[in-house]
């Protein structure tokens, strides 16, 4: 049997506390629930209201800080956003099925491709893009986490010097992989527990949490402890 490295034994109560901010309709993460539910739709339905699309991603993008005062984004319209979702609109379907549980080389090939295609489309002049991109990536696919501050911190942490998590790759993303291999059971569980919110009804859909949005969770509210 190999050696369980990051087992982590506060993932619940991590959890909880990320969620006692996610209760109501009008909370800010639960801008992650309206813009993933959105993008689930039929390529069709993108396209059809593209000014919604727009907003919808926009909107969740400014709720999740990507929209402050050192953003490049702030001198943007929503019209700025319709190459990406015309290039959402085109994706294989099946990258929503990806997850970590099945970061196997071609998925993360995959995932890196997708990370490339993003930054080409939406970031100018050598932008960072590192957090930008990640946190599309969770909105909209929820195959990875956001490779935020918070998240990178914590998992810098959890790996020492393992990896460093300052850029997108297949490295990150097998440590994230191992991660969730030592801690499976909790993360499984609140996955299965945990479904996205519908915007006009605030009841449950049919998508659950992804594993790589749950592990977001932890990595985000760990590091604020």
């Amino acid at each position: 049997m190999s050696e369980i490295k990051y087992k982590q034994s506060n993932i619940k109560e991590i959890l909880e506390k990320f969620q006692e901010n996610n209760q109501e309709a009008e909370e800010r993460y639960t801008s992650f629930d309206y813009c993933y539910n959105y993008f689930r739709q039929s390529p069709e339905k993108l396209l059809e209201d593209m000014e919604k699309s727009c907003l919808v991603l926009g909107f969740y993008l400014a709720s999740w800080g990507m929209l402050r005062g050192s953003s490049f984004l702030l001198n943007k319209s929503i019209k700025y956003y319709e190459p990406l979702v015309k290039y959402i609109s085109e994706v294989d379907r099946t990258l929503w099925d990806i997850d970590v549980d099945n970061y196997n080389d071609t998925n993360i090939d995959k995932i890196i491709k997708t990370y490339n295609d993003i930054k080409i489309i939406l970031v100018k002049n050598n932008e960072a893009h590192l957090t930008l991109v990640t946190k599309i990536m969770l909105g909209v696919f929820g195959i990875v986490p956001a490779y935020d501050s918070y998240f990178c911190k914590s998992f810098r942490d959890i790996f020492k010097g393992e990896c460093a998590f300052r850029v997108m790759n297949k490295k990150s993303l097998e440590c994230i992989r191992d991660f969730y291999i030592d801690n499976k059971v909790d993360i499984d569980k609140a996955s299965n527990e945990l479904f996205v919110k519908d915007f006009t009804s605030f009841r449950n859909t049919n998508f659950n949490y992804t594993k790589a949005k749950i592990i977001d969770m932890y990595g985000f509210t760990n590091s604020l402890n």
